[in-house]
């Protein structure tokens, strides 16, 4: 036997002759073993807190990425062209196809790849223009509502937003019987409020910020070719983000003004408060309703002679005759809510989610159901031209009516 083996066995020997001090070794190094684990299973629990952390903060970036990314993208509806083909569209921009001017630019009509559309000229004088230009396209092409303007497309390089064109011009050349037309049925006119009203809820609904028109008027209400109405001109100039403050409930409206806005359809307390918020909306709307049941210019003191004639039992001497025979007693549940809508404190108007829309809706269901609703030659539905192959379109003789009637809609509802 060497003398290696000879140390071993002696070793071991020694060991099974003291078994108690082996086992006492034993534990001692178990002891540190396990001193040694608690640290490291103490690392191990915060290790693992925040692997859970941080899988919890990278979903939920993710997920905030995907939404940013989803709001941010252009609806499949929105269409990028190109200058030239603008210039094309425009005839080289030929003044023939000018149909009006706005506060900053001008509208010309034509045709894009076989459709007819309107295009909205801006006429940029500095950075803040550039800013507005931007923000119409980013806000507006966003929403979708059936009864919104909606863009078809832009070109950023021709400081231009395409609208598709609507043929039967503004609610205000119609009342007016513009061209020869023939006026509008109550049926007509009641279905029209109903749909503004429900064009005004979404926008006061819309998400995160609420948004107020804070321009509506005859004008700015265009009619499609089956005179389904569409709510146009609530971009830069009149687009309000209505913010509220979570700690007060306040609100802040930034708008620039347009030189061709039209003030007496504007709600007398943000004339004097500078303040614009939803209520604003509802007092035009109340005069916009009075303007289809009377006929009359929102200037002719209309809200006081409807007063008058309901206070006296005489509302049928202000009724417009053009449009027909109307139930009284529809008539007179519009114009009591028309004036309510007119009154001069904002904290006296009504809801239109809760009280207006729940008179409105029902009337238009009736209407639509009556064989009474009768339509005008100029009123017999047709599919709209965008719903048409370009091969079998005909060129309409019908002139655009005024600048505002041009400024048009193509909407899909979300």
């Amino acid at each position: 036997m060497d003398a290696c083996s000879s140390s071993e066995t002696t070793v071991f020997e020694r060991q099974i002759a003291d078994p108690i001090g082996m086992m006492e070794e034993l534990e001692e190094k178990m002891v540190s073993v396990l001193e040694l684990m608690v640290p490291l299973r103490n690392r191990l629990d915060e290790l693992q807190k925040e692997r859970d952390c941080a899988v919890k903060e990278a979903g939920e970036l993710r997920k905030k990425i995907a939404e940013e990314s989803s709001s941010s993208k252009k609806p499949q509806l929105f269409t990028d062209f190109s200058f030239s083909e603008i210039e094309a569209a425009t005839g080289n921009f030929d003044p023939s196809m000018n149909i009006g001017e706005w506060g900053y630019g001008t509208l010309y009509r034509g045709f894009l790849r076989h459709t007819q559309v309107a295009i909205k000229m801006f006429q940029p004088q500095d950075s803040q223009d550039h800013s507005d230009f931007q923000q119409e396209m980013d806000v507006v092409s966003k929403l979708r509502h059936p009864n919104l303007i909606a863009l078809i497309g832009a070109c950023p390089e021709a400081w231009s937003l395409v609208y598709e064109y609507l043929p039967n011009g503004s609610l205000e050349d119609r009342l007016n019987c513009r061209d020869n037309t023939p006026p509008l049925s109550w049926q007509t006119r009641i279905r029209i409020a109903t749909e503004i009203c429900s064009a005004l809820i979404f926008l006061h609904s819309h998400k995160p910020h609420r948004i107020v028109h804070g321009d509506l008027k005859p004008d700015n209400i265009l009619l499609d070719a089956n005179f389904v109405s569409k709510l146009s001109d609530f971009g830069i100039f009149r687009l309000i983000l209505y913010v509220e403050n979570a700690a007060g409930g306040s609100s802040t409206a930034s708008s620039r003004t347009d030189p061709k806005r039209t003030f007496m359809y504007l709600d007398p307390e943000f004339l004097e408060t500078g303040e614009l918020t939803p209520m604003s909306d509802v007092y035009s709307f109340g005069l916009v309703l009075l303007r289809l049941l009377t006929g009359k210019p929102a200037s002719s003191g209309i809200v006081k002679d409807v007063q008058h004639a309901l206070d006296n039992g005489n509302l049928e001497g202000v009724l417009d005759e053009s449009a027909g025979d109307c139930p009284f007693i529809q008539a007179k549940q519009l114009a009591g809510l028309a004036l309510r809508c007119c009154e001069r404190s904002q904290s006296n108007r009504p809801d239109l989610r809760q009280e207006v829309w729940r008179v409105l809706e029902p009337m238009t269901a009736s209407c639509g159901g009556s064989s009474s609703f009768r339509l005008g030659a100029e009123e017999r539905r047709q599919p709209p031209s965008y719903f048409v192959c370009p091969i079998f379109q005909v060129s309409s003789s019908v002139e655009p009516c005024s600048a505002s009637c041009s400024l048009v809609a193509l909407i899909v509802i979300v």
